[in-house]
């Protein structure tokens, strides 16, 4: 199940270790280019083997249309979800995006998730997103797939842990808060994990998962504006395998 969801993340990884070739920049309006932040034109992501460029819709007209530019749905299911998935754990907005694909993603030491359901995945995705559904993330820890999955993250199970190691952990010490019961998490990676938008439970249900099975949430990044807020942005999108 794991490789299924990561080999071509990987592959993506692997080849952010290498210079890419910018195209040209196209312009906007005036010939003025629209960056995605001051003194940031565009961001590079490896996605799925290519090199994708991350940039503004050029466009000044541009409005967003279709399914997120929907203002209203039925709720439940679709409420405003709340600012937080935890306490613990940082939610971000687009320019920590930009900065962790050009940091933990680009070194290796983190992964960008698309936490919906693989029919959402496949009508687009933010460059640089490997889907691992929020159906996976939310089994117990002892799930085969569950296990695989936290394992190609860089957790360790935990074998014959004693019962003064574990308590030292507990009071802070030996680094406990990056190991619960049956793992270790010191050498984990960091995940940032979006879905749809605010509206949507997919990536806070994922998380809240993560963290139901140890996963330190320090180690773990809440994009809550997902999809809808990205093409707002008018933001470049990839379809999976086109």
């Amino acid at each position: 199940m794991f490789k299924k969801y990561f080999r071509l993340g990987w592959l993506s990884l692997l080849l952010l270790q290498f210079p890419v070739q910018s195209d040209e920049l196209e312009v906007g309006e005036e010939g003025k280019f629209i960056p995605l932040v001051d003194g940031k034109d565009y961001v590079h992501v490896v996605h799925e083997g290519r090199s994708v460029k991350v940039v503004r819709v050029q466009d000044p007209d541009y409005e967003l249309k279709g399914y997120f530019a929907k203002t209203i749905r039925p709720c439940p299911p679709f409420c405003i979800g709340a600012m937080e998935v935890d306490p613990q754990v940082d939610t971000v907005a687009e320019v920590e995006v930009f900065n962790f694909m050009e940091g933990e993603l680009r070194d290796g030491t983190g992964v960008l998730i698309d936490a919906r359901t693989p029919e959402w995945f496949q009508r687009g995705t933010i460059p640089g997103s490997v889907n691992f559904p929020f159906t996976t993330l939310t089994k117990d820890e002892d799930d085969p797939g569950m296990v695989e999955i936290l394992q190609g993250f860089g957790a360790k199970r935990r074998v014959n842990v004693g019962v003064v190691e574990r308590k030292l952990e507990e009071f802070g010490l030996l680094d406990g808060e990056l190991k619960s019961d049956k793992w270790d998490f010191s050498d984990a990676r960091k995940l940032m994990l979006w879905c749809n938008g605010p509206a949507c439970g997919q990536s806070p249900r994922a998380i809240q998962g993560l963290l139901a099975v140890g996963y330190p949430p320090s180690k773990l990044k809440y994009y809550r504006g997902g999809m809808q807020l990205w093409q707002l942005w008018g933001l470049t999108t990839v379809v999976p395998g086109g």
